[in-house]
């Protein structure tokens, strides 16, 4: 017995050793967001709460915990509840495989990459519970926009997911990374790298692919009956995935937590570090393309998809396996 609760504190340290840095680093990278949003409208942005307005988010999310949670008299009082709990758990539960370093991962499991699709995929039900629940034709269009649009791009990032593994011949995200040690995967699939940052801003209804809220049309989307603490956690979700996407970003292409080259003072740079930078990296992209872009109209949204990145990456994965095959460069892998 005493063994079993050693054991269980031994997790629940670890889980909560891996959620407390990502809270905080969902709140960091909202105010960075917003700084960057300000910076290219020759703006400020936030920079009155805390040192360079650092705090401005925790001020924003003290704001929605003491807000009052209204429920719609017309929802569907269950339902209404569990959609942003599921959103929100579903976004940090992933985090659980992501390696930050070769010792610092909470579960090494063989199937890294198809855990991080399924649960990727089970998103999209927090979404629709969401705009179904609320009762409301605008929340409603929201939520069928955004589980048509995660779907569609899922697709694509699917195919694109293949092309790295038949490089690799593994399903751990560690041994991708290590895969990496000689060239990272930027380099010989470099269009895929492009369509899978362009799919990942689709998967997480950012600009210029934000389409579910648009405020134009569906006033905020799913969101738009919530209130208080509940849409907090829409929101915190939103982060969470946004930040993943760019972890699998930098584990997939980037070469994760490995230096950038194999010299002296990069290598003595803690791992995490290198992976931090990268996942930054990545999101001051993501940051940028929301003050640059303008908004696309849904049906180019979906031509997209299903026309142009669907069969341009069908083809670059029968190229990259062609190569492989006829130059012998195969992984002798665990397939």
């Amino acid at each position: 017995m005493i063994e079993y609760l050693q054991f269980l504190g031994q997790e629940v340290y670890k889980i909560l050793f891996l959620l407390i840095p990502i809270l905080v680093s969902v709140a960091m990278i909202v105010w960075l967001d917003r700084r960057v949003w300000g910076l290219v409208q020759k703006r400020k942005g936030p920079n009155v709460v805390g040192p360079f307005g650092l705090f401005q988010t925790l001020a924003d999310a003290l704001k929605y915990i003491f807000k009052e949670i209204i429920i719609p008299a017309s929802a569907n009082k269950t339902v209404f509840i569990l959609a942003p709990i599921v959103t929100m758990t579903l976004a940090l539960v992933a985090w659980a495989v992501i390696p930050m370093s070769e010792d610092l991962v909470l579960s090494d499991i063989n199937v890294g990459v198809l855990y991080l699709f399924a649960v990727s995929s089970l998103g999209v039900y927090g979404i629709i519970m969401g705009g179904w629940a609320s009762n409301s034709k605008y929340p409603f269009l929201g939520a069928i926009r955004s589980a048509a649009q995660m779907v569609s791009y899922e697709v694509s990032i699917g195919i694109i997911i293949i092309n790295v593994l038949l490089c690799v011949g593994s399903l751990n995200l560690k041994d991708i990374v290590i895969a990496q040690k000689e060239l990272w995967y930027v380099v010989p699939l470099f269009p895929m790298f492009v369509i899978f940052f362009i799919s990942a801003l689709a998967e997480t209804n950012r600009p210029p692919f934000d389409l579910p809220e648009a405020e134009a049309e569906l006033v905020a989307g799913y969101q738009t009956e919530y209130s208080g603490m509940m849409y907090a956690m829409f929101w915190l979700g939103e982060y969470a995935n946004i930040l993943l996407m760019c972890a699998m970003g930098s584990i997939l292409f980037l070469g994760g937590w490995l230096p950038i080259i194999d010299i002296y003072p990069l290598n003595i740079i803690p791992s995490p570090i290198w992976m931090i930078l990268k996942i930054l990296f990545l999101f001051l992209l993501f940051a940028l393309v929301k003050a640059i872009v303008p908004r696309y109209r849904y049906d180019q949204l979906m031509r997209l998809g299903w026309k142009v990145f669907l069969p341009f990456s069908l083809v670059y994965l029968v190229l990259t396996a062609s190569f492989l095959f006829y130059f012998d460069k195969l992984p002798k892998g665990n397939f």
